[in-house]
């Protein structure tokens, strides 16, 4: 334990607050958590080191809980990473999982209470690309132990603080994959690889407040993709049941690893607003060509994402992958990247310069680091980017942003507000629309927005940095 981790933790005020530095001793698995799929479906999860799964009591009546995945290691397979830095991924706790049927009132695991729907949920938060990054192959050394560098247990305090009705996690779960050299001494010892340890440290533990608060809406990240953290993606976070071969241990399986359906989930009952969710995981940044396999399986995804949209007139599409936001260039900073070209070539066939139906009302999207909105005049939805939720920030954007820019061809912007700073994003229903406010790592305001009917206003970014 650092000397700076230690008098955090023996300070009264903050002992509650103080998560494990990466050379203690993780606690012994026992998380439990409620994720929502397809047409709103509550899911329970336990994840536990002991030999059996746990009983969960539905409304008074206990029943047991089935085995999602049982405990293994995974061999040795080809990842995104060298091989030579990878090592078979080893989950030595039980998966548990048992459907929580609409109209349920009370339920309990080992006599804690879970979190259950709201039926017509009124604040959600929106987080990001959270973990701790650690990574050989690009030099990039995140001080794992130190909550200034990296904050995503202060950030998910916080957000469980607001009482949240629902959570949505745009993506990147997971980040420590290779091991941390010995001279970077603000990671050395972390757990590393796609194993239960590395996925503990980097989410289970500094989230467990805030998946006790209130369910999960969970997007695939390109981190949760077959050759990074998949298998752990599907062992403890899709919400749906497995289907054969589509676990990532196989890399002959990838092919069907690496997608998974669209799905919508209704914010509340009798409700006209919505999350669809995309699993834009595997995609690059280059065009997708018509005749590749990936362009044409994200194709017929997209039709059926559209086709759920055009069940509610507000629909939210939730994907990892920013379409319509811009990303920071380190080495020509009055050139920022463009949105996602592999996605947009593919809507660019089905909607040409609006790629988005207009049922579609927001992106909400993580991948960059940052927090940003971008508003268009050309008839594209705004797109949201929380991705700011733990991992290396981007650099910042230059001051003014760079007139001219288009995240996508015809896309002009009406209006653009980004912070270059840790956070998360809240969002309340006002009459037909939302209300959102920005925060930092420190709860901070950053900014507020409203939306509604596809039109975005949002205040000038806060300058929060000399504050005390």
């Amino acid at each position: 334990m650092t000397r700076k981790w230690l008098a955090l933790c023996l300070v009264p005020a903050l002992l509650d607050g103080c998560g494990f530095p990466p050379r203690v001793k993780a606690p012994p698995a026992d998380y439990r958590y409620v994720l929502l799929g397809a047409d709103g479906a509550a899911v329970a999860r336990a994840i536990t080191a002991e030999a059996r799964c746990p009983a969960i009591d539905i409304d008074g009546v206990a029943q047991p809980m089935v085995v999602r995945m049982s405990p293994g290691t995974m061999p040795l397979r080809p990842t995104r990473s060298d091989p030579k830095l990878s090592k078979p991924s080893a989950f030595p706790v039980l998966t548990c999982e048992a459907p929580i049927p609409g109209g349920t009132r009370s339920a309990t695991i080992g006599g804690r209470a879970l979190p259950l729907p709201k039926a017509n949920p009124q604040r959600i938060v929106v987080i990001g690309d959270t973990g701790c990054r650690i990574k050989s192959d690009d030099n990039a050394f995140q001080s794992c132990d130190d909550p200034a560098q990296w904050p995503f247990e202060r950030i998910a305090d916080d957000a469980a603080a607001s009482a949240p009705d629902l959570v949505v996690h745009v993506g990147d779960y997971h980040y420590r994959e290779t091991a941390c050299p010995a001279t970077k001494p603000g990671c050395l010892g972390s757990p590393w690889g796609y194993g239960w340890d590395a996925w503990q440290a980097d989410f289970f533990f500094p989230a467990r407040r805030l998946l006790e608060a209130a369910p999960w809406i969970v997007v695939r990240g390109n981190h949760e993709s077959c050759n990074r953290a998949g298998q752990g993606w599907w062992r403890f976070l899709d919400p749906r049941p497995l289907t054969p071969r589509q676990d990532c241990n196989a890399a002959e399986d990838d092919a069907v690893g690496d997608y998974s359906e669209p799905y919508a989930v209704p914010l509340g009952r009798n409700s006209d607003a919505q999350v669809v969710v995309f699993d834009s995981s595997r995609v690059g940044i280059t065009a997708l060509a018509p005749e590749t396999a990936m362009y044409k399986t994200y194709r017929a995804q997209f039709e059926r994402a559209f086709a759920l949209a055009a069940a509610k007139p507000q629909s939210h599409l939730a994907l990892h992958h920013p379409v319509l936001g811009f990303a920071a260039n380190p080495n020509q900073p009055e050139a920022p990247f463009p949105g996602n070209r592999g996605l947009q070539a593919v809507l660019e066939f089905l909607r040409p310069t609006v790629l988005f139906p207009t049922t579609v009302q927001a992106l909400f999207s993580g991948h960059n680091h940052v927090f940003q909105a971008v508003t268009f005049s050309t008839g594209q939805p705004p797109q949201f980017v929380v991705g700011n939720g733990g991992d290396l920030l981007d650099p910042p954007f230059p001051t003014p942003f760079p007139a001219g820019r288009e995240p996508a061809p015809g896309a002009v912007v009406a209006d653009l507000v980004t912070a270059d700073r840790f956070g998360f994003l809240t969002m309340e229903r006002v009459d037909e629309g939302w209300r959102m406010r920005a925060v930092d790592e420190l709860a901070r305001p950053l900014t507020t927005c409203t939306l509604w009917q596809r039109s975005v206003r949002c205040a000038p970014i806060a300058d929060v940095r000399m504050k005390p």
